[in-house]
């Protein structure tokens, strides 16, 4: 739990201790002082230099003062996280065995994901870097891959003939473990239009992800997604609160107006499953002047909205490229940063005791994870007590009763069994293992 608490401070860090405000003051004392420079300059004479010198000084000093006050806050909030860090890494007490590694021979799949989480990330530079050095061709042959920038990257469908002829897509469902493969154009080229769509929705720019989910309408409807009518919805609001709101200009296209006519060319489509929501989004147009103190007030709060609304295209981008919402890497190290002060304590324990931990493939404790990092569902058999696995898992009998696959066979008499929770008999073959 002191791990999910310092994330908490993590999230209150980043959220009010912002270094980019000072670095506002900073360029505003810039700013001031080189329109005085020009000024001075302008004039030539010591009586307007004199002038603009005198003016200065309290703009100045007003700049500094800020600038040192906000300084503080950002030196002081680093403090108290400091402090947090140090509380939720002191309980982790301990070390390691570190004769063995278990991952030494797993070299490939940690390159790989490291190279992958970068062009997550959109560090396509450092990404081409890494997975040259990484994995370096022999001289005669070697090309390094140029890196890729998504402000300079043209992310309009390239020609045919635009790629090289050995430059080969990679498909969705196979991921290569041959590095090179990844400085694909193809493959880039895709992250680089996820970074910049993701870029557009922290500046609530909707046009460019709207534009990706219903070029992917059908895969995205095979799949039951509700992107591309969540994004219009977004718009939608967006625009209904006006330029006093969402900054964009005072036109007949923005406002209540403006959400109106948006609903009648976009919202059509979708009524065959997202009637009673556009319902109510037209419907609320009624009590615009009053829409808080309204029955549709709470569809129209959009405080996390934005930040929710990436997150569904962030997963159903990945998805669509046959990868996980989340960088493995990123959980695959935050899972381990959790379980490391257990793990300490009971490696701990266990040399203390003179014994060692013999199972495999499964912890010996329960870690506390958060619910994002839970993705198996757990059943323990209510007969044998035991956990199910892949190798014996849970089957479901006609009679609606579940339990564990060994449980049943070792109360089955010969292929019949009867169930240990109700009266009904069956053979082993009706039993349906079953997926939770």
């Amino acid at each position: 739990m002191a791990f999910l608490q310092l994330q908490k401070e993590l999230d209150k860090l980043t959220s009010s201790a912002k270094l980019s405000d000072a670095v506002q003051d900073v360029d505003r004392v810039i700013d001031l002082l080189v329109a005085a420079r020009e000024r001075v300059a302008a004039a030539n004479d010591p009586h307007t230099t004199s002038l603009t010198l005198t003016k200065l000084q309290n703009p100045i000093k007003e700049g500094l003062d800020g600038l040192n006050s906000k300084l503080k806050h950002v030196h002081k909030a680093q403090n108290e996280f400091n402090k947090s860090l140090k509380t939720a890494f002191s309980k982790a007490e301990g070390s390691l065995p570190t004769e063995h590694d278990p991952m030494q021979s797993h070299s490939p799949l940690i390159n790989r994901a490291i190279a992958m989480h970068l062009l997550r990330e959109g560090q396509f530079d450092v990404a081409s870097t890494f997975i040259n050095e990484a994995q370096p061709q022999p001289e005669a042959t070697h090309t390094p891959a140029p890196a890729l920038h998504p402000a300079s990257y043209d992310f309009s469908l390239p020609s045919p003939h635009h790629y090289p002829p050995d430059d080969i897509p990679i498909t969705d469902a196979d991921i290569p473990t041959d590095l090179t493969a990844f400085q694909s154009r193809e493959l880039q080229s895709s992250f680089a239009e996820m970074y910049q769509i993701l870029s557009a929705l922290k500046e609530r720019k909707l046009e460019r992800a709207i534009s990706w989910a219903r070029a992917n309408n059908e895969e995205l409807e095979a799949r039951g997604s509700n992107l591309e009518f969540e994004l219009c919805k977004l718009q939608f609001i967006w625009l209904f609160k006006g330029h006093t709101v969402n900054g964009l200009p005072d036109t007949s296209d923005n406002g209540v107006e403006g959400a109106l006519k948006y609903a009648k060319e976009n919202f059509n489509r979708f009524q065959h499953r997202h009637l009673r929501e556009i319902q109510q989004l037209s419907a609320a147009l009624v009590y615009s002047r009053n829409l808080a103190d309204s029955p549709y007030g709470p569809i129209f709060d959009i405080s996390a909205a934005f930040e929710e609304v990436a997150a569904s295209f962030t997963r159903e981008f990945c998805s669509l490229l046959g990868l996980s919402a989340e960088s493995p890497l990123y959980v695959a190290a935050t899972a381990g940063t959790l379980a490391l002060p257990q793990l300490c304590k009971y490696t701990s324990i266990m040399k203390a005791k003179g014994t060692e931990w013999t199972t495999t493939n499964e912890l010996a404790f329960e870690t506390p994870l958060p619910r994002s990092m839970m993705y198996h569902s757990i059943f323990v058999c209510p007969v044998s007590k035991e956990q199910t696995t892949e190798t014996n898992p849970p089957v479901i009998l006609p009679c609606g009763h579940v339990l564990a696959r060994e449980s049943l066979q070792r109360l089955a008499k010969g292929s019949r069994y009867k169930c240990p929770y109700c009266p009904s008999e069956g053979i082993i073959k009706d039993a349906k293992e079953i997926i939770l």
